[in-house]
């Protein structure tokens, strides 16, 4: 079942002023430790990320279904990259450290319009916004889809890059079980962006609609590919 943002996302564009867009050095700062954790603790493997834009405004839709899929792709993106976390995890001394990293809180119970205007802002200023369209941790297949992946890429017009993370959920760490086995295989696979939106420029609820039947579709067949391309099976048994 999809979720919709309520109307004001859906039936007209928001004209709140961009304000308190997240800094890109920071986010730059989280990529560098991203990559010395997740490649002193594991052993990624990387496909496809060249065909992460260069330059300009795009979208990673990242399936989930682990707590170490974000930190890891933060780790191996080409770009800086900031993502809208669950404000759940902005707790204690994670908070400061969250933001100072360039991490969007959102509250997922309501149309979080801080967060939508600050998504939007990294957008319109040329940055990468990362977000799990499932909306929670799950088996990780693009099954459920939430409306929001598609708002943010009509809205703003960047293409949205697929990207399949495989692996973190199949074994259990013999020494901290919540997480995968250190130094085992973790793959992650870029796929080619592609526009949301029909060319029309409608940001309808209708519109949004089909973009996420359309979204789903693009994210299903990657993940389809992804795990022929690393040899994954579906799901943790």
């Amino acid at each position: 079942m999809r979720r919709h943002p309520r109307r004001g996302e859906a039936g007209r564009e928001v004209t709140t002023a961009v304000s308190g867009t997240p800094s890109r050095q920071g986010a730059e700062v989280g990529r560098r430790i991203g990559v010395g954790l997740m490649y002193g603790l594991w052993k990624p493997r990387v496909l496809g990320a060249w065909k992460v834009p260069a330059t300009g405004p795009a979208i990673l839709a990242v399936n989930h279904s682990h707590n170490i899929d974000g930190p890891m792709v933060m780790g191996v993106a080409p770009r800086p990259t900031h993502f809208l976390i669950k404000k759940e995890a902005f707790v204690g001394p994670l908070d400061p450290f969250l933001r100072g990293i360039g991490q969007l809180k959102v509250d997922r119970t309501s149309a979080d319009r801080t967060a939508i205007t600050q998504a939007l802002g990294v957008l319109e200023s040329g940055g990468v916004l990362g977000i799990f369209p499932e909306g929670t941790r799950g088996d990780g297949d693009f099954a459920s889809l939430r409306a929001g992946l598609a708002y943010f890429a009509v809205r703003s017009g960047a293409p949205i890059v697929p990207v399949a993370v495989l692996g973190s959920d199949e074994r259990r760490g013999r020494l901290i079980r919540g997480l995968p086995p250190l130094r085992s295989r973790v793959d992650v696979v870029f796929g080619d962006p592609f526009e949301a939106g029909d060319g029309s420029g409608r940001r309808t609820r209708k519109a949004l609609d089909e973009a996420t039947v359309r979204i789903q579709g693009q994210l299903t067949a990657h993940l389809e590919n992804a795990r022929r391309l690393t040899g994954r099976r579906a799901t943790l048994e």
